[in-house]
């Protein structure tokens, strides 16, 4: 590693719940970028020059130019992947998103419950997929609810046993940059946090960070004003 920092831009949505997971770590780790709104209520993800630098046709997606190197700029198309790259590239003083390798089982649980949200809560109710279930009758609302009701179900009951601070011991990791936007997309869904008690303390508890504050969907530079916090 070199002290010069990466130049990274970050392709995001202001309530994209895996946009936020980066937009949490990147400040989490001091780590500057660019944000660059794709608005996915008006199909821009979908654009041919959306689909050049990611296939999937969603964000977020993100882009890492190391100043020294004459390599070409490392594009990442999934949130997982990039959080993970993160930390490889940053060094030990930065804000480490997973455990010490020394604690090879803290580490898995990170991960698995990283993968509860990545896996089974946010995929099956992000807007790609809302929108294919209600011709088949699926009420939206009823849809999302139960299905992020069923992966915090999954989540409690395991930082029921892992928890201090956070969802595993007192540092915040992966675990937690997954959970925070999964709750703000819960609340939206009218999902009631507090049958949820661990997840809910957590979350009220990163709420007070200064970095989740900067990375709220509510203060994005393509929030709208009518969500942007102080509006009425």
């Amino acid at each position: 590693m070199t002290d010069q920092p990466p130049k990274i831009t970050l392709y995001t949505y202001f309530r994209s719940s895996s946009a936020a997971r980066l937009r949490i770590a990147l400040g989490l780790k001091s780590l500057p970028y660019t944000s660059i709104p794709v608005n996915l209520l008006q199909g821009e993800q979908l654009s041919p020059t959306n689909r050049a630098r990611n296939p999937s046709g969603t964000v977020p997606t993100l882009v890492v130019e190391h100043p020294i190197s004459q390599a070409a700029p490392v594009t990442i198309v999934q949130s997982l992947a990039a959080l993970e790259y993160l930390e490889e590239i940053t060094p030990n003083s930065s804000h480490a998103l997973l455990p010490p390798r020394s604690d090879p089982e803290s580490r898995a649980v990170v991960r698995t419950l990283a993968e509860i949200i990545a896996c089974d809560v946010q995929p099956v109710t992000n807007l790609k997929i809302l929108k294919r279930v209600t011709p088949l009758g699926f009420d939206r609302e009823t849809w999302s609810k139960e299905l992020i009701e069923d992966g915090f179900r999954a989540y409690e009951t395991i930082v029921a046993r892992t928890a201090g601070t956070f969802s595993v011991g007192d540092r915040i990791t992966m675990a937690d940059v997954c959970l925070l936007p999964a709750v703000w997309g819960a609340q939206r869904s009218g999902v009631e946090l507090r049958e949820f008690p661990t997840i809910w303390r957590i979350a009220e508890r990163l709420e007070m960070e200064d970095v989740v504050k900067k990375a709220h969907w509510r203060t994005q530079v393509d929030t709208p004003e009518e969500f942007r916090v102080g509006s009425s």
